[in-house]
């Protein structure tokens, strides 16, 4: 491609779009179902049930410390399927760019798509590129779909959470979230600050093979943060959560950016951590399998669910004290993922 940034023509249909998907996408996508360039992917039939999923990616900065728009669109629908107990098949992508867009920084997008399908082992399929004239978007937007498959025995709901049950958190707050914030306003700290975004399905699937129906539910807190997340859980099973604020983990880094910019960890994305909601009998053995894990290293219970009013959510502090814990109400960081 002899172009250096995006045109209409490349959105067309015609000979450029050709371009562009044989140079580029083939390039780095290319496998035995995609290649075929037709309007819909065949599958092979699985066995279980069938999970579905589908999210849109406007992150800005669309790169950013510990990743990119690329990689957090691949990475977050696999784990939206993985919170249901699903093991992930495949994912389509649709590209929207806005004419203009250096060629140079698509390309990188798309190498690092490609890299994180190939480790997660979850293949790009399908897909769709339409191209939008200056000024009517913002350099790159993503939408990622995904299927999977569940096992016909497994059942892993918001609704199944029980009195005495404990959560679990696969590690620590607000990297994701804090990242994108520091990094449009320029901030800059001492030590490592960078987005979490990580795919959650090999760890999960290592603990559904090891506890089963010990675990109730999962939730990836991605935008309105653990916090909300919380909330929507108590709700939905109809009971409170209470939680330990010395137990909530959160990196140095991430609560000095905090303290400067007036923030509170809880109601931050995460983008590669996961809640547990598991049995109290199942919760030492829980703990174990994940913290085997690369992705579940830093797991620690931090809460238990209880008898009390539907849908409450509770911070006991370590002076004795306790609050109350409510949803996220409005957008203090727009375009996090």
């Amino acid at each position: 491609m002899s172009e250096k940034t995006i045109l209409l023509d490349h959105g067309s249909g015609g000979t450029a779009s050709q371009d562009l998907i044989g140079n580029l996408f083939l390039k780095y996508l290319d496998n035995a179902i995609l290649h075929g360039l037709e309007d819909s992917a065949v599958l092979e039939n699985q066995p279980g049930k069938l999970a579905f999923s589908t999210d849109s990616y406007v992150v800005d900065p669309i790169f950013f410390p510990g990743g990119d728009i690329g990689k957090l669109a691949v990475h977050g629908t696999i784990n939206d399927l993985a919170m249901r107990g699903a093991r992930p098949l495949c994912l389509s992508l649709g590209l929207i760019l806005e004419e203009g867009f250096a060629l140079a920084d698509l390309e990188k997008i798309i190498a690092s798509i490609a890299e994180a399908s190939k480790s997660s082992g979850v293949p790009i399929v399908t897909g769709d590129t339409k191209v939008v004239p200056k000024g009517k978007g913002d350099k790159i937007f993503i939408n990622t779909s995904g299927i999977g498959i569940v096992d016909e025995n497994l059942d892993i709901s918001s609704t199944r959470g029980r009195p005495g049950d404990n959560v679990i958190l696969s590690g620590t707050m607000g990297d994701h979230g804090i990242t994108i914030m520091t990094r449009r306003a320029g901030i800059s700290l001492q030590g490592r600050l960078e987005s979490d975004t990580m795919a959650l399905h090999t760890m999960v699937a290592t603990l559904l093979a090891e506890v089963g129906d010990g675990v109730h539910t999962m939730r990836d807190p991605t935008r309105g943060g653990v916090a909300t997340s919380l909330n929507e859980i108590a709700a939905s099973c109809k009971l409170s959560i209470e939680l330990k604020e010395e137990d909530l983990p959160v990196t140095p880094e991430v609560r000095t950016a905090c303290e400067i910019l007036g923030l509170e960890p809880l109601y931050l994305a995460n983008e590669g951590k996961c809640l547990v909601i598991v049995s109290a009998e199942q919760t030492q053995q829980a703990l174990a399998v994940m913290r085997g894990c690369r992705e579940g290293s830093q797991a620690r219970v931090i809460g238990r669910l209880i008898e009390g009013p539907p849908g409450r959510v509770v911070i006991n502090t370590p002076i004795g004290g306790s609050r109350v814990v409510t949803p996220l109400h409005g957008e203090p960081l727009p375009r996090i993922c």
